[in-house]
């Protein structure tokens, strides 16, 4: 997830309007329809041609082209293909999902037709075409993502609103590369000055104009002008109920698409439901999720992981020990108070990765913390010993802290756990990640780790907090595995 990283060619990049030409949404790479459609078909068909075939099935070729065209067709009727999702992340999760559909539906298929293949091989038959799909999904979203950087296959935007509500859709949407919007053109309801360098492709007036079609015909030519993909509409007092309806009959009438800005920040969809009520359509926000099942489970999850955990790694704890006794002076392991939930301060265990004096030498150091925020960060700390340097690059001083999840003071998955300093001057907003258990891993870990700024931290951690949910959690640890491998960040 580099997305995260907010480069500030984004911002000049959407002010240029209609300067360079972007390539469109629906201009993406041409290859990545038939990259994904390739990809599945083949990943299902090879493994369960080879593995048929060895089994001496009567007829192997027929059931790879089954499970090939059932594999596509499942794809195909989710929508996995649609030119919108394409190069979009899904995580793990939902290639699992319609992968389990797959299962469901050749297990009906089998039933059917009297197939006999022993079931194990015939499940372990269909795992590459899992692999091979999130690996097809990985490939073509960092291609898109590295477009997107590049201001290219990018939806082109025209935002329209009261012009303190416009500068704020605009600056968020500026700020970021994990999305397709280009803001290209603002249309301000009202007066008032715009400091963002967008360019003003109409202005609507504050009152509602008294012709039906005043508002419509400006934004539909501002629309024509800057040749726009989407309105983007930040309602407010001077665009809403009626005015708003008519714009948005306008736009649709003449095939373009309409969006309506909430307001809202960093909510998952998941917590989002559209309803009704006497005419209004209303968003209804879902609670963070803190009691019910979900918490069962991840409890369970992180006693379970952790127990196992430690019974499976104790052979490569015994070598990390003998390996730090033998690079430096001092314990093994390193204890050091942390907050937990609810602000319960804990004892988190760590493997030592740096000089014993550490701790004192930290003031003398203080002038080239490398961090913007309240942490301490250097990224050639000189107190790291040289076997710190690789158990820090591998995230292997980490693997104590299994002990904390067993004892429950933390999560396998959550916001980092914090020191006492850090939380004494913790604002309101900045508490709030203290309301769930600090974890192992977290969005902080697959994002960037050290590299991230104190604001991208504390905002993954929100974003955590506040969207968290047991499927989300069990993604967090399958990219862990690959941020841990790539080692980016990590300092």
């Amino acid at each position: 997830m580099r997305h995260v990283h907010f480069p500030a060619q984004r911002v000049a990049r959407t002010a240029v309007g209609s300067a360079a030409p972007v390539r469109r949404l629906g201009d993406k790479a041409r290859w990545y329809r038939p990259a994904a459609v390739a990809a599945d078909f083949l990943g299902a068909a090879l493994p369960v041609g080879l593995v048929f075939e060895a089994a001496q099935q009567v007829r192997p070729l027929f059931c790879a082209l089954a499970a090939a065209v059932a594999w596509t067709g499942v794809q195909a009727l989710r929508r996995r293909y649609a030119s919108r999702v394409l190069g979009e992340s899904r995580g793990v999760l939902p290639v699992v999902h319609d992968w389990l559909i797959l299962i469901g539906v050749l297990a009906v298929a089998r039933v059917v037709t009297e197939e006999d293949t022993p079931r194990l091989s015939a499940l372990g038959a269909l795992l590459p075409a899992l692999l091979i799909t999130v690996a097809c999904h990985k490939l073509t979203y960092r291609h898109l993502s590295a477009a997107r950087r590049e201001a290219q296959a990018v939806s082109r935007v025209l935002v329209v609103g009261e012009p303190d509500a416009a500068e704020e859709v605009i600056a968020h949407l500026s700020a970021r590369t994990d999305h397709p919007y280009v803001v290209v053109g603002v249309v301000p309801v009202g007066g008032g000055s715009l400091v963002s360098g967008v360019p003003v492709a109409a202005r609507l007036d504050a009152e509602a104009p008294s012709a039906a079609g005043g508002d419509a015909a400006a934004v539909l030519g501002a629309v024509a002008s800057h040749h726009a993909d989407l309105v983007l509409v930040a309602p407010g007092v001077r665009i809403a109920g009626e005015r708003l309806r008519r714009v948005a009959w306008a736009l649709h009438d003449a095939g373009l698409e309409l969006a309506v800005f909430t307001g809202l920040v960093e909510v998952s969809v998941k917590r989002l439901e559209t309803l009704s009520a006497g005419g209004l359509a209303v968003l209804r926000v879902a609670p963070p999720v803190s009691r019910g099942v979900q918490t069962l489970l991840k409890s369970a999850l992180d006693r379970v992981g952790a127990a196992a955990g430690l019974l499976l790694l104790s052979p490569l704890f015994l070598g990390i020990v003998v390996a730090i006794r033998t690079g430096s002076r001092g314990p093994a392991f390193y204890r050091q108070r942390r907050i937990g939930r609810d602000g319960v301060s804990f004892v988190m265990w760590k493997f030592r990765t740096m000089v014993v004096d550490a701790d004192a030498r930290k003031e003398e150091l203080s002038g080239a913390n490398e961090n913007d925020g309240l942490m301490f960060k250097i990224r050639r700390d000189p107190r790291v010993t040289r076997v710190g340097r690789l158990l820090r690059r591998t995230s292997l001083d980490e693997l104590p802290q299994l002990i904390n999840v067993l004892t429950g003071h933390m999560s396998l998955v959550g916001p980092r756990p914090p020191l006492p300093e850090e939380v004494a001057r913790y604002d309101e907003v900045e508490l709030r990640r203290l309301t769930v258990r600090p974890g192992m891993t977290g969005l902080w870990q697959i994002s960037g780790r050290s590299d991230l700024s104190w604001d991208e931290t504390i905002q993954l951690d929100l974003q955590y907090v506040d969207n968290w949910s047991f499927t989300s959690d069990v993604d967090v640890m399958g990219r862990t595995l690959r941020a841990v491998v790539d080692g980016r960040g990590a300092y």
